[in-house]
């Protein structure tokens, strides 16, 4: 930020203001971390303790509503059902058609931060053709799952009323519900016709070439048992050979197509395992303890970006002129589009006394930082007080 004007005294000084800011919050965010701990024991299904009571509806609702306010500190934004049903409806990016039971879970909730616009080549076609596909991507996804109490899932970690917390990273918008817990790989109709046609074709080859002789030697001998017709006929090794080649024949065409259908389900499966395994990043308690960390330094960051713009540059006296000039300092010096969350910004330097909203004769708001001295002396006091032991 050289073209902010702060000498190399107050450079130091911004330093040692930028410091206690971090430690005051963290201090904060530790006190939250506690909170979401205990609210989240009795739900942890990773728990290494024994459980004294059962959770409680009243459980849930303390750590839902928790959860909700640390990933708005932290920047999420909640996914809702119209959003979530549109991503659902767009073509998938990995080529997999994903089956949800929404029915095994009696709540569900999705949080997304960092939307944008990305391009990647994609192989289409079986890797004959690449192509350049643009799609939304997400930065961070954070997934909550309760399962129903009468949720029929086989896995023993998916009990009914378990609840599950993961986060996952490079997320594109179109293939998001391939982070829902116990999904059904399915086929898309191009898939179908690359089985089902071939296996059409090559039938009728079989049947024509390999099996219409053992065929027609079976209904000669059904129609003699049956009295449908009076012509015997003769089996003899040759005839018995017949059949049995035939009857292997349609076997292993059977046999091979069957082949074709699991090793293609397994494909699907293996490259969903394996987007998920590189877009996991955490998982149930240490979610949170992750979603914290974010949250602190958002709110520092956000804290010191409105200090020091306001210090540095005298003429940004009101809300609108320094969101503008935050986010152009953004975009020219980091080739960055964002929108600076002016008001959540002035909020916290308002509630840490380090700036003021005045209106002036006309009726305009106007902002006032307060020196650098000031501010570290501000707080340092309300770092002593933190612990402060009051007297007898």
């Amino acid at each position: 930020m050289k073209e902010g004007g702060f000498d190399d005294g107050q450079q130091q000084q911004f330093r040692e203001f930028c410091r206690l800011l971090q430690s005051v919050y963290h201090f904060e965010y530790h006190h939250r971390l506690e909170s979401l701990k205990d609210a989240y024991a009795p739900l942890n299904p990773d728990r290494d303790t024994i459980r004294l009571a059962s959770p409680v509806e009243e459980d849930e609702m303390e750590f839902v509503g928790l959860l909700e306010s640390l990933l708005n500190r932290a920047n999420y934004e909640k996914l809702t059902d119209a959003e979530l049903k549109s991503a659902m409806e767009e073509a998938s990016l990995f080529q997999l058609r994903i089956h949800i039971d929404f029915e095994q879970f009696s709540e569900f909730l999705l949080f997304t931060r960092g939307e944008k616009t990305k391009t990647e080549r994609v192989s289409k076609y079986f890797g004959l053709i690449k192509t350049e596909q643009t799609f939304t991507n997400f930065d961070r996804v954070v997934v909550y799952v309760k399962f129903s109490p009468d949720s029929s899932s086989g896995r023993s970690e998916h009990k009914p009323g378990t609840t599950l917390l993961k986060l996952f990273q490079n997320v594109p918008k179109a293939d998001i519900e391939i982070l829902f817990p116990d999904t059904r790989v399915g086929m898309r109709t191009i898939d179908k016709l690359m089985i089902g046609v071939p296996a059409i074709v090559g039938g009728g080859i079989v049947l024509t070439t390999k099996v219409g002789a053992a065929l027609l030697l079976l209904m000669g001998l059904l129609g003699y048992w049956l009295g449908m017709s009076s012509a015997p006929v003769a089996i003899d090794q040759a005839t018995l050979i017949a059949i049995f080649a035939g009857l292997g024949a349609i076997g292993s065409f059977i046999w091979k197509q069957f082949m074709n259908f699991k090793n293609r389900k397994l494909k699907f499966m293996q490259t969903l395992t394996e987007n998920l395994y590189f877009k996991n990043l955490d998982n149930n308690a240490g979610v949170f303890h992750r979603l914290v960390d974010d949250a602190e330094e958002e709110e520092c960051k956000e804290a010191m970006l409105g200090y020091y713009f306001l210090l540095s540059r005298s003429e940004l006296s009101q809300v609108a002129n320094l969101d503008e000039a935050i986010e152009k300092w953004f975009r020219v010096s980091w080739d960055v589009d964002l929108d600076f969350e002016v008001e959540d910004a002035l909020a916290k330097l308002v509630e840490l006394g380090l700036v003021r909203r005045m209106t002036d004769a006309e009726g305009n708001e106007t902002l006032e930082a307060k020196s650098l001295d000031k501010g570290i002396e501000l707080l340092n006091v309300r770092w002593d007080d933190y612990f402060s032991v009051a007297p007898d």
